[in-house]
């Protein structure tokens, strides 16, 4: 009865949270007794999801069909089931992701299991229950939620676990088939669009992001913003009066009515730090904030703070930023 792992790929490389659910993952299996196999989805090459066994992971299953290159949500969910039921697993892991949002609710049905979102520890079992805990109000509070039933399916917020990593060790990755059909494909999306962020990395998978705010002054002035992030290999974001003025498109928008993110770094350039933008950036491990208005509230939740105009400080960290690369 093993705990199973879903494992996000892209580009033949396992993303960073998929990383911390496989650590995750292996951690719950050491608790219960058992082992942790991991189910990958998306594009991958053997060798990587190999090195899951740095994770603790003890083996992979691998479905091969070229359509599940690309996220569909009915494919997905009945080859995750499928190997949920080769696997026995009672525990199922996965990333608080855009994907794990949409497969999980499906998959709690399909596999009648109880399921507890925005997870930040490991569950506690004393006394024959399973007890985990999870952020809610938009991080501003947390929920001891017990899953009760057979089968449990746990979503892991990224960024509240250190991944584990036993360099070296490898687990064997298997041929797995969930026999889809063209039905299965059904809902999938006519055109694939990925958002142009630097160095391919979408906005919520991002580790570093740059983001502006309504003192940028305009558009024209966002090359500034963009020339930081390019130096840095991070993504670039907008305050939601931003996109709502055009200045920068709708996806880019961060906050509690657009994407949530956490990543490692959150560089906010003359944004004031509304509740509502904090929503949506208050996991990140470390928030610098630069703004000309000592008073801002953003610098309340920040861990450093430039008081500056971002016109000044953006170009010499900038230049800093190249210099040490």
């Amino acid at each position: 009865m093993s705990v199973l792992v879903v494992v996000e790929c892209d580009g033949g490389e396992v993303k960073k949270s998929s990383l911390e659910v496989a650590s995750y993952g292996s951690q719950v299996a050491q608790m219960l007794g058992t082992t942790a196999t991991a189910i990958a989805v998306g594009e991958a090459t053997e060798a990587n999801l190999a090195l899951l066994g740095e994770q603790g992971i003890s083996k992979v299953l691998y479905d091969a069909e070229p359509r599940l290159k690309d996220f569909v949500n009915g494919a997905y969910t009945k080859l995750i089931a499928a190997a949920a039921q080769k696997e026995e697993a009672k525990v199922i892991v996965l990333a608080n992701s855009n994907i794990g949002a949409a497969v999980g609710s499906r998959l709690s049905i399909r596999l009648e299991a109880s399921i507890a979102t925005n997870v930040v520890e490991l569950p506690k079992t004393d006394g024959g229950k399973f007890v985990v805990k999870r952020g809610a109000f938009s991080g501003k509070a947390f929920a001891d939620v017990e899953l009760a039933g057979d089968r449990k399916i746990i979503a892991v917020k990224k960024n509240s676990i250190e991944a584990l990593h036993e360099a070296g060790k490898t687990a064997p990755v298997e041929s797995f088939s969930a026999q889809l059909t063209d039905a299965d494909f059904a809902d999938a999306p006519k055109e694939v669009i990925m958002q142009d962020q630097a160095g391919g990395v979408l906005l919520p998978e991002a580790d570093l992001v740059v983001s502006g705010g309504r003192g940028m002054k305009g558009p024209e002035n966002w090359n500034l913003i963009e020339d930081l992030a390019k130096a840095l290999g991070a993504a670039t974001a907008c305050s939601k009066p931003v996109s709502d003025v055009d200045w920068r498109p709708h996806h880019e928008h961060v906050g509690q009515t657009g994407i949530t993110v956490s990543p490692n770094l959150y560089i906010a350039c003359g944004i004031s730090g509304a509740i509502q933008h904090l929503a949506g950036v208050n996991s990140s491990k470390v928030i610098v904030v630069i703004n000309k208005d000592p008073e801002a509230p953003f610098f309340k939740a920040a861990d450093y703070g430039i008081v500056g105009d971002v016109f000044d400080v953006l170009p010499k960290l900038t230049e800093a930023v190249k210099q040490l690369n």
